[in-house]
């Protein structure tokens, strides 16, 4: 998106703001370093093995879980 952005003529952040998500290591090196969203992969990892071992034993009902997630705002916003 960011090179098409800049090859239409626009600007990041001046012209378009542009967020991803995930917040990987790669977000934070851009030129400019990307705002993005993000989810607490350790905690997602750990809350999954949880419910699966729940679920293989019979114990857990199916149900929504809802993680936290932070927006990190950097220069691309």
């Amino acid at each position: 998106a960011r090179r098409e952005l800049r090859a239409a003529g626009r600007r990041i952040p001046d012209d378009v703001a542009v967020v991803g998500f995930d917040d990987s290591v790669v977000a934070r090196h851009m030129d400019p370093p990307l705002t993005s969203v993000r989810q607490p992969i350790e905690e997602m990892g750990r809350t999954m093995a949880r419910v699966l071992l729940e679920r293989i034993a019979g114990e857990s009902p199916e149900h929504s879980i809802v993680l936290p997630t932070e927006l990190v705002v950097r220069e691309s916003s």
